[in-house]
């Protein structure tokens, strides 16, 4: 199995935004928002202390939520760094980075990180109209020549000092980028990066290691941002590997005041339909300055691996059906998968009495189940429409999964 291949065949993951701004306790976008100045931010760096920090646990919540890989926030835009670089003093006490590596590693899950081409505390980062000193700037001119050779350094760090790494999210080139209406001044992309550099030095270090695609050059998967594409995605007509990265509420990093959660229901719909079009779900968590993951998120993790347990065969390694999408005869939305011999309805809702199913051929010899229950379902095919006859009593669940044998393309 090569690097996409795992990739698509884990399907799920967590995305873990954690730094210096969880003390702050307001979003990870904090500092550019209120155009704090570095000694303003100052005081949060000097109160992120996690000293309840347990990686495996938050590598066993992941698990137990049904995801099979991480991506763990190296430096975020603030320039923090979580790992003992040597390449500045702007660090955590200690390393974060490792530990959560392996504990991934332990648990056979991918191992994953993300890292900020953006640095608004480099002092030869220039400021720009994202930077947070954009309304005073401070005296002196900056050369992104100096902070290129210290992104590529830092990441050449990153890519020696952990072993094996799985996928590297960079974040993100901006030029000609909208922000609150406006296209933002000094916008940053491939050429201030050297982004073709970069990339052939990642790939000279971890041929395997696949990279996102927001250097401003093609990357090895796609990364829509809090929105789901309409279909499978494409580049130049040709389906690539993507990855939809979503919040809880709304929030990247911890925002304690941000209780606007998705519901359970409404998450699995995302990764129904998020692999429904060969996409993997990359969903995170913000956890608290102390290092813990807030009893809301992870009550939400707990909920989807509830049901993962017994649907998973429809999610992990599978691939899109010629149908990603239908309508039942109720008007519930369906979405399709397949391992190449079962194909996987997957059911907004829970039906009752008799499902139906416009549009579906079943063959000589085929059948019908329902996950979670073993029984053959009586099935039949009329007027164009598969009509599954139901148990009497069905349990609820925010998505039913029916196991198709013997089905063929849409009519």
């Amino acid at each position: 199995m090569n690097s996409v291949e795992r990739f698509q065949e884990r399907r799920f993951g967590m995305f873990v935004h954690w730094g210096a701004y969880a003390a702050a306790a307001r979003n990870e976008w904090m500092r550019n928002r209120e155009k704090m100045t570095d000694a303003g931010y100052q005081r949060y760096v000097d109160h992120f202390d996690p000293d309840l920090y347990d990686p495996a646990a938050w590598v066993a919540q992941a698990s137990e939520a049904g995801m099979r890989y991480g991506v763990l926030t190296a430096k975020h835009h603030d320039g923090y760094c979580l790992w003992p670089t040597d390449l500045t003093d702007y660090r955590a006490g200690r390393d974060l980075i490792g530990p959560f590596l392996s504990a991934l590693r332990d648990r056979g899950m991918g191992a994953g990180l993300y890292y900020s081409l953006i640095d608004w505390h480099h002092p030869q980062f220039p400021i720009d109209g994202l930077h947070p000193l954009r309304d005073d700037p401070p005296p002196g001119s900056r050369d992104i020549a100096l902070y290129r050779a210290y992104l590529h350094a830092q990441v050449r760090d990153l890519l020696t000092r952990y072993g094996t790494i799985d996928q590297l999210f960079l974040d993100f080139s901006y030029v000609n980028h909208v922000h609150e209406g406006e296209v933002v001044r000094g916008g940053k992309g491939a050429a201030d990066w050297d982004s073709p550099a970069l990339l052939a030095m990642i790939r000279s270090l971890q041929p395997a290691l696949l990279v996102n695609d927001r250097m401003d050059v093609p990357g090895d998967f796609v990364t829509p941002e809090q929105y789901q594409p309409a279909s499978r995605v494409l580049r130049d007509g040709v389906p690539v590997p993507w990855e939809a990265c979503q919040t809880l509420n709304g929030s990247w990093g911890y925002d304690r005041d941000n209780r606007d959660f998705k519901s359970v229901d409404l998450l699995l719909r995302m990764l129904v339909d998020t692999v429904s079009k060969d996409g993997n779900l990359l969903l995170n968590v913000g956890p608290t300055a102390d290092g813990q993951i807030p009893i809301a998120q992870a009550a939400r993790l707990t909920a989807l691996g509830w049901w993962l347990r017994v649907h998973g065969a429809a999610i992990y390694g599978t691939r899109p059906w010629a149908a990603p999408t239908a309508t039942d005869g109720d008007g519930r939305e369906v979405r399709f998968t397949t391992d190449g011999d079962a194909v996987y309805a997957l059911v907004q809702g829970a039906p009752s009495g008799r499902w139906r199913l416009p549009g579906v051929a079943m063959s000589a010899g085929s059948t019908v189940r329902m996950m979670g229950n073993d029984r053959e379902l009586a099935h039949r095919v009329r007027g164009g429409e598969l009509v599954v006859d139901l148990a009497d009593h069905q349990p609820p669940s925010p998505c039913t999964v029916f196991v198709l044998h013997g089905a063929s393309q849409p009519m």
